[in-house]
């Protein structure tokens, strides 16, 4: 871990540079120093405060443990395998690689890495979403080309997604199967990206101390979740996932079962929670106990992370980024949390500039 963060800090400059994404760490004065009613990630559970940066790291691992075991403990990480390389297309000033690897221990999955001519070990993201088309530019899905616009960038980008998510709101990630899930379906996403890193990590031409991670919407999600439990990210960009919970809105729906409120089927009917169709599972236990998704942003220090906001995470949510920021303070940090806003959910030409702007800040040398 201490090698890690040392090739971290090589990658990220702590002082601020003459960039466009320096705006992004800026909590406007409305916000500057709110808490609101969040729990305070640098108190224990105990309720014993976390002084230094010793105390930090043994409430780290409380937190990270606390959340395993109320979402399900992950399957082993494979960190061996290596990407296979199906078939490879030249586009543009990259070639476009079909590739499959194992990302659970049951099933492989395939994905588009896109590795541009670019001389030597060059940094890399790992785009999310419904299919792996989108991300790569192979759809007609306007400003969610990700992974194809880093890769003209420089970036070898590897987009995944899983595909049945836009059918039947359901994905294949239920680990060991749909009706006896021992791991919350959107904790298993962030264990299938954990492989991927793994995967994507032993390519000769990428950098593995500077791997990014990249989602809109329900990607925004997997990329949240997956940067947050797995250390390995250097830095991240969730697209409006809602990053805490809101049962205001029907866009945050952590408490569907494809997310934190996994039961067996069958299922609630898609909605916003109601008395008569109630959240089931672990969510309202979550909620009931005090937890919310401030305490996972907070496993992401000192790793730079950006909110790429829309409708469902509008300037407000600063408040919740503030106890981040705090945690990053104590730990000697400033410039690790950053936020960007439009209107509307959908990601944007201008928002999507903004967020790799961010990505060439944080992992180009």
């Amino acid at each position: 871990m201490k090698l890690f963060h040392a090739l971290l800090l090589l990658a990220i400059p702590v002082k601020s540079q003459v960039l466009q994404a320096d705006s992004f760490f800026t909590v406007p004065a409305a916000y500057k120093g709110q808490y609101g009613n969040y729990r305070n990630p640098l108190k224990f559970y105990d309720g014993r405060p976390v002084k230094t940066a010793a105390d930090w790291q043994r409430r780290r691992k409380e937190i990270l443990q606390t959340w395993h075991d109320k979402m399900g403990r992950w399957p082993a990480v494979d960190t061996t395998q290596k990407l296979q390389y199906i078939d490879s297309a030249r586009r543009e000033n990259f070639t476009q690689y079909r590739v499959r690897y194992r990302w659970t221990p049951s099933e492989w999955t395939e994905g588009y890495l896109l590795v541009p001519d670019v001389p030597g070990k060059k940094p890399a993201v790992i785009a999310v979403y419904y299919n792996p088309e989108t991300a790569a530019g192979l759809d007609d899905k306007k400003d969610r080309d990700f992974a194809l616009q880093l890769a003209r960038r420089g970036f070898v980008t590897l987009s995944i997604g899983t595909t049945q998510a836009t059918k039947d709101q359901t994905f294949s990630l239920y680990y060991p199967g749909i009706q006896h899930a021992s791991v919350q379906p959107l904790s298993m996403l962030a264990y299938a990206a954990a492989n991927s890193i793994e995967a994507l990590a032993k390519e000769p031409f990428v950098d593995a101390s500077r791997i990014g991670i990249i989602g809109h919407s329900f990607g925004g999600k997997w990329a949240m979740f997956a940067s947050c439990l797995y250390e390995k990210f250097a830095c991240a960009v969730w697209s409006d996932p809602g990053i805490v919970f809101n049962e205001s809105r029907a866009g945050v729906n952590y408490w569907e079962p494809w997310y934190l409120g996994y039961t067996p089927k069958p299922w609630r009917k898609r909605s916003l929670i109601s008395a008569e169709n109630p959240a089931r599972g672990l969510y309202p236990q979550l909620v009931k106990e005090g937890f919310d998704l401030h305490e996972l942003h907070a496993l992401m220090a000192p790793r730079p992370f950006l909110v790429s906001g829309g409708a469902e995470d509008t300037p407000a949510q600063w408040v919740a980024l503030n106890h981040t920021i705090a945690v990053n303070r104590l730990l000697g940090y400033t410039n690790r949390v950053a936020m960007t806003n439009r209107a509307e959910h959908s990601p944007n030409a201008h928002s999507n500039e903004q967020a790799f702007q961010f990505l060439i800040y944080c992992l180009k040398k």
